[in-house]
């Protein structure tokens, strides 16, 4: 297998956890400082090495179309109006990215599934947009480099408090040196988690998961879910885990929103003074 150059971002869900902002602003679009939070996601992964992203979006997301395009009128304006100091605020990660639509909400399962012909027989990253992951290097260049060592697929795991440990997949894990090896893994359990390692939202997966995905079965909430997909993968592969000791904001909630923005306000020199 060639190295990890490719990422699916999926970011064609709903929003409903946010209405009624999200029936206007997708929750990817949330500000953090004057980006959008997706706009970090990407950095993230164009700094693990990825040149190339398939955005999956759905009907109502044209936004996000919009953000990764260029804007020719407005940089016409700026250069007419002596602004064209400003044109670097309009600067894209350098990175591919292109588009698929999911037709209807079947999760999280179904979105990655949708990558299979921009993926084709290459390792490939998945990096939920809710998620943004501060550290002292990208959190997905740690998972590229634990694939490269065990060419395998691997998540993110983050240690959580027993009561929130229903929002996520689960997994029961055994050390491998300085990652882990996942025995077990689950979907929102309500009852008896098999640990506190929770799968946060950084994967390296391999195409072999495919089958798994087109077999799939609605599971939690009625959705095709990753989660089940990773553990028929379990039945007669090997998935790694790495944890994820540092910092961690899902955009979609509320406190830990606003403890994101005041994060970038007081660690940003500049933030507050534009």
């Amino acid at each position: 297998m060639t190295r990890v150059r490719k990422a699916v971002i999926p970011a064609a869900g709903l929003g409903t956890r946010n209405l009624p902002v999200t029936k206007v602003v997708p929750k990817e679009l949330f500000p953090v400082g004057n980006k959008p939070a997706i706009h970090y996601v990407v950095e993230e992964a164009v700094a693990a090495g990825i040149d190339a992203i398939l955005l999956v979006v759905s009907r109502g997301k044209e936004a996000l179309v919009n953000y990764f395009d260029r804007a020719p009128e407005l940089e016409h304006h700026l250069e007419q109006a002596s602004k064209g100091h400003l044109r670097k605020a309009l600067a894209l990660p350098p990175v591919h990215v292109q588009f698929v639509r999911q037709q209807e909400p079947k999760g999280l399962g179904d979105a990655v599934r949708l990558a299979k012909p921009f993926v084709g027989d290459e390792p490939f990253a998945v990096l939920l947009p809710d998620d943004l992951l501060f550290g002292p290097r990208p959190a997905l260049a740690g998972l590229v480099e634990a694939y490269a060592a065990c060419r395998a697929p691997v998540v993110a795991l983050k240690v959580m408090p027993d009561d929130v440990l229903h929002r996520y997949g689960v997994a029961r894990v055994t050390p491998a040196g300085d990652r882990f090896k996942i025995e077990e893994i689950v979907e929102k359990p309500r009852e008896a988690p098999p640990s506190n390692y929770a799968v946060i939202g950084r994967y390296v997966l391999t195409p072999d998961l495919f089958p798994h995905l087109e077999a799939l079965t609605p599971g939690v909430g009625g959705e095709l879910q990753l989660t089940d997909a990773l553990r028929g993968y379990l039945a007669h592969g090997s998935v790694y885990g790495v944890p994820w000791p540092h910092e961690r904001y899902d955009v979609s909630l509320e406190r830990e929103y606003v403890a994101l923005l005041h994060r970038f306000l007081t660690q940003d020199p500049a933030a507050g003074t534009k």
